[in-house]
């Protein structure tokens, strides 16, 4: 299974980088642009509205799944290196590694301590307090 992931992801990279390139997007404006021009050439016929239709509904379901490969990817990256910054720093605190795999429950219970600490340096420091914010 580990070779087929790893072929998809060097797909998906690769498609990613093309798609996203400003010759992907000029490519798409001018194809859009010909099956427009073609429109009086078929009457503007229902099979010529099909064919842009599925087209487009094809293309933005492939797109979806690669976009969340991608996405997907960068985001372990980051979390990754953020973890080892976590590691590395002196003071840092180690329990930080890997939050994101705790529950939204746990999450909130020490973003609220966390926001105690800040207001508490706030009125230390003589600072007005943050405004609340909305969750």
């Amino acid at each position: 299974m580990a070779s087929s992931n790893t072929w998809f992801a060097k797909l998906a990279q690769k498609s990613a980088k093309i798609t996203g390139s400003s010759p992907a997007f000029l490519t798409v404006c001018l194809l859009t642009l010909a099956w427009l021009l073609s429109g009086p050439f078929f009457h503007w016929s229902d099979t010529w509205q099909l064919i842009i239709n599925t087209l487009s509904n094809i293309v933005a379901m492939l797109m979806l799944f690669l976009i969340q490969n991608t996405q997907n990817r960068e985001s372990a990256a980051l979390q990754l290196k953020a973890d080892e910054l976590l590691r590395a720093m002196r003071g840092a605190q180690n329990s930080f590694i890997n939050l994101e795999e705790l529950s939204e429950e746990d999450l909130l219970r020490i973003k609220e301590r966390y926001a105690k600490l800040a207001e508490n340096a706030r009125a230390k420091g003589g600072l007005p307090p943050a405004p609340a914010a909305s969750q």
